[in-house]
């Protein structure tokens, strides 16, 4: 167990990407701080890159890379549907007008913020990448790897746009909202079934790994880990656990939509329309 809890790998790329992102965030947004409201979106903002920080240096990318199938579908789960919403509530309203001002950025905008083509680039994404064929090919390469995390972090931001963009006329209606959310879970479940009753085996590496950490004994027999039950686990924390953050995100904007309503005076059934 403690060699796991050591096997933190500080990838210099990676912190050298977190902070030139935190960076640029200060540089863009540094005259939005004197506002207390601005100053919790740098609040969001710095959680979403702890959040990525974690997953991809912790103990938890070790595992994903070469042990365990779960704790790399538990790192795409992160990247997917934790860390793209929190740097979208890091973004502030002026920094957001200031961007789409621009034509060019306003023009892509207006086509990747459109709720059909982002939703469906979301979608297509996660499910491209758990082909066992290319999954299999990141965990051999470590610059497909690399480029996996960005697929997945760059179209999950996408697909979460529609709803969670700092602009509230670029979000598309509460009604919608539901409906858009339902639908990316309905397909995350999915995905999350086939993986758990998928044959063993379905992604080779994990079938017998190198173990360089010497903990293949403790994850197989102590933890009871095969790669039956391990294939398993990453199937039902894609399943239920990402169910879960839909679920949380579609019960939260419909209590601000029925807030909104109750303060506008509207019933809510229509608010949305």
């Amino acid at each position: 167990m403690a060699e796991i809890l050591r096997a933190w790998d500080p990838d210099l790329s990676v912190l050298i990407g977190c902070a030139v992102l935190l960076a640029a965030y200060w540089s863009a947004h540094r005259g939005d701080f004197a506002r207390a409201g601005n100053l919790s979106c740098a609040g969001w903002f710095v959680a979403g890159v702890a959040v990525m920080l974690f997953a991809l240096i912790s103990p938890l990318d070790t595992l994903g890379d070469e042990y365990l199938f779960s704790a790399h579908m538990l790192q795409h789960l992160l990247l997917e549907l934790a860390v793209p919403p929190l740097l979208l509530l890091g973004i502030t309203p002026r920094f957001a007008r200031a961007v789409l001002d621009c034509p060019p950025l306003g023009r892509i905008e207006r086509v990747l913020g459109n709720p059909l083509t982002a939703w469906t680039l979301g979608v297509a994404t996660l499910a491209l990448w758990h082909l066992p064929r290319l999954f299999d090919a990141a965990l051999g390469d470590e610059y497909i790897h690399i480029a996996e995390h960005l697929c997945f972090m760059v179209t999950a931001t996408i697909f979460w746009w529609p709803v969670l963009a700092p602009l509230p006329q670029r979000r598309i209606s509460p009604l919608w909202a539901q409906v858009y959310l339902l639908g990316g879970s309905l397909a995350n479940s999915l995905l999350g079934i086939w993986l758990t009753f998928a044959p063993e085996g379905l992604y080779a590496p994990y079938l017998h790994p190198a173990d360089s950490l010497h903990v293949g004994a403790l994850l197989r027999t102590g933890w009871g880990l095969t790669p039956a039950l391990d294939q398993q686990v990453g199937g039902l924390l894609m399943w239920v656990g990402g169910g879960f953050v839909f679920l949380a995100v579609m019960i939260v904007l419909f209590l601000q939509w029925f807030g909104m309503a109750e303060t506008d005076g509207v019933a809510p059934a229509t608010a949305g329309f």
